[in-house]
């Protein structure tokens, strides 16, 4: 018997709705993208044209990368449907999941959920892909509030990795661990967090953008060293250790003291030790130094572990031709 294809709908045919659509297209999903504004026959026309565009440009662009063979693009933008969502056929398609992804106003949420409680079936999972309402202000227009959470995808969708889930206090434990699924089932890698403003990446982003803003407003540096210290600084760190795993590798004690001296130089509130810091420096949980951190090393090979993150790192640098210059008499033959 052959195995049933994936079906996803994206309700909001904007760059977010069209950004998931090709990320599940490139998987062998079908997509059903769902239009939900009132529109002309002729104004209906012309979008379903752009949307021919754009998708084209974008699996081009990914065919020059070599990620995807040019032969392929129309097979892929075939799994790509466009629907109004008037369209009676959306009543009988049996979708696994639907995305919400329509403008971030509070008018066109209700809309937007109005539609799927009265058009999608009430075992399927139905998330937003809001960057601005909390999970649980959303799940009161939905029906059936437990198959539902946010799954925020970060621009470019089709590119990027991470899609941070927002847990609501409604949302089942089962719909959590099914959308983690069907995200890793198509190359994602997504994370949980509970019903908090910003999510994650967000929250860390402002302040680490406003921070650089900072240093432009106080004359610091240029706005290009700036971002030249942000890529070859924290990009490439970043990129190989989590941010909390770097607070460990170097130690907790060496961001308090950071900190301190900041907060008394710059700015207290802004640089203030948060509690969590103080207390690991206090109670001998400072990192790798002390066994224990924000991760826990005590029955780890910590050696090995060193060793697996500093080539992955080199793997990094040599792959972006930043690898320090070695002179000819010490070059690996």
């Amino acid at each position: 018997m052959p195995t049933k294809k994936m079906m996803v709908g994206a309700l909001g045919a904007g760059r977010m709705g069209r950004g998931i659509a090709i990320s599940y297209a490139l998987a062998g999903a079908e997509v059903c993208l769902i239009d939900i504004k009132g529109r002309t026959p002729q104004q209906r026309l012309e979008m379903r044209e752009n949307l021919e565009k754009e998708l084209t440009l974008d699996l081009g662009f990914l065919a020059r990368l070599g990620i995807i063979a040019e032969g392929a693009i129309s097979q892929i933008m075939s799994n790509i449907t466009l629907y109004a969502s008037d369209s009676a056929v959306l009543n009988t398609i049996d979708f696994d999941i639907v995305y919400e992804g329509v403008p971030e106003h509070r008018d066109a949420k209700e809309a937007a959920f109005q539609w799927m409680s009265e058009h999608i079936a009430p075992e399927v999972i139905i998330a937003s892909t809001t960057s601005t309402f909390l999970v649980d202000d959303l799940a009161e227009l939905i029906s059936h509030p437990e198959r539902f959470a946010n799954a925020h995808w970060l621009n470019p969708a089709h590119l990027m990795p991470l899609v941070e889930i927002s847990k609501g206090k409604l949302t089942s434990d089962a719909t959590i661990t099914a959308l983690r699924s069907n995200l890793k089932s198509i190359g994602k890698s997504p994370v949980v967090c509970g019903p908090t403003p910003g999510y994650i990446v967000p929250r860390i982003q402002a302040l680490a953008m406003n921070e650089a803003a900072r240093l432009v407003e106080e004359g610091a540096a240029s706005a290009a060293d700036i971002d030249t210290a942000i890529r070859l600084g924290f990009g490439t760190r970043y990129a190989i250790l989590g941010m909390l795993e770097f607070i460990d590798w170097g130690g907790g004690d060496i961001l308090y003291y950071a900190s301190d001296y900041l907060s008394k130089n710059i700015d207290k509130d802004r640089y203030k030790v948060p509690d969590i810091i103080r207390d690991n420096m206090h109670n001998n949980r400072k990192g790798i130094s002390d066994g224990k951190g924000f991760y826990d090393y005590s029955n780890m090979d910590v050696s090995a572990y060193r060793e697996k993150r500093m080539s992955e790192f080199a793997g990094l640098l040599q792959h972006m031709q930043l690898m320090p210059k070695v002179a000819d008499f010490a070059k690996a033959k």
